[in-house]
């Protein structure tokens, strides 16, 4: 198969969607690669690394998708690269769908097949290509809330580990998932004062285990919420439902109760964010205060560590590019943890939650095959 690697166009995203060292391996299967010139700089690879791989350097976007069947991309296409798939492409990436329509309508009037990373499942019942990104950006998450919380950047002027005498920041978490956990691990290393939020007690007991007192857990009630939020100094937003779009846990009546100055930071703001006050914001411009509580709300933070990120994402989405490389849709029918994946489907909503959150009718994939 022809597959393709455009450069990533969102604003700030330093990502690839391959590193030489998978397009090795593409084309070791058997496989064509198209690399955008310019693709992998962000992220330190040059294109004679891409060329040193087997991939063909083309000079831009249109190229490649013009060129390729298989497009492997990091982050939802933008509206000019809606306009560039078409029936032939199989569009492998992280798309988002529920909180943006625009770009639901325009993979849907493109008749491309799209397959988000965040919905692709595993034997465990998690999500193998959202966890890695999940675990940079709950690291992230805990150094971006220790800059915000300094004076100079809005926040109260708190520096998140305290100093002998003077107690450290108190991080409330909610969510004890993947990014959650991870920024506990964050936020606890650096001597902060943790609490997570979370509803599984199978989750909470092994949150419990692993951080062996040293971070609290709580079950997450309205009650619990309000109470902890109000004594935070952090709020790190890091809940998900597969797909939906992201619950608010935290209304706009709630800021005006906060600590002036303390910081929220929206991990889940990818999916519409968590707080009711949320919307997203970039690397280059990422906060802004509503009610005196800052929000930090940028919506691909693993793109501010592109060299890690694109090296974590690849290690993940490899074994089902090269499926997708190897048996085209076909793939999915052999494999149902990647036919999860599919949301979009010759001009229908294939992914059941996708397809509530955007009052989209749910179409059966395997209806739209037959």
């Amino acid at each position: 198969m022809r597959v393709g690697v455009p450069r990533e166009i969102k604003p700030d995203e330093y990502r690839v969607g391959l590193t030489p060292t998978a397009v090795r391996e593409y084309v070791t299967h058997g496989h064509e690669v198209f690399v955008e010139t310019g693709a992998g700089a962000g992220a330190g690879y040059a294109d004679e690394a891409y060329r040193r791989a087997g991939a063909k350097v083309l000079p831009d976007a249109a190229a490649v998708f013009e060129t390729a069947e298989l497009i492997v991309k990091v982050k939802e296409p933008q509206p000019v690269e809606w306009a560039r798939l078409t029936p032939k492409h199989i569009l492998f990436t992280y798309l988002h769908l529920a909180p943006d329509p625009a770009q639901a309508e325009g993979l849907l009037n493109s008749g491309c097949a799209a397959i988000a990373y965040e919905t692709v499942t595993d034997d465990a019942g998690g999500l193998p290509l959202l966890a890695p990104m999940s675990e940079v950006a709950g690291r992230i998450a805990v150094f971006s809330a220790g800059e915000t919380l300094l004076k100079h950047n809005g926040g109260m002027g708190l520096l998140i580990s305290g100093v002998p005498g003077v107690p450290p920041a108190r991080i409330c978490v909610l969510g004890g998932g993947v990014v959650g956990a991870n920024a506990a691990r964050m936020a606890a290393g650096l001597g902060a004062e943790v609490v997570i939020l979370e509803r599984s007690i199978p989750r909470m007991r092994y949150l419990d285990d692993i951080f062996a007192g040293r971070v609290l857990t709580r079950y997450s009630t309205l009650d619990a919420v309000e109470e902890e939020v109000l004594k935070a100094d952090v709020v790190i937003g890091a809940v998900l439902s597969a797909g939906a779009a992201a619950p608010k846990l935290v209304k706009r009546e709630d800021l005006k109760k906060m600590k002036p100055g303390s910081v929220l930071v929206d991990v889940s703001i990818d999916q519409g964010g968590c707080f009711e006050t949320s919307h997203p914001t970039t690397h280059k411009a990422p906060t802004y205060v509503v009610d005196g509580v800052v929000h930090y709300c940028v919506a691909n933070m693993p793109g501010a560590a592109p060299r890690t990120s694109s090296e974590a994402l690849v290690h993940a989405t490899l074994p089902f590019g090269l499926q997708l490389a190897g048996k085209g849709l076909d793939a999915l029918k052999k494999n149902r943890h990647l036919a999860k994946g599919l949301n979009i489907l010759a001009g229908q909503v294939t992914h059941p939650a996708v397809a509530e959150a955007l009052g989209k009718p749910f179409v059966d994939p395997y209806k739209v095959w037959a």
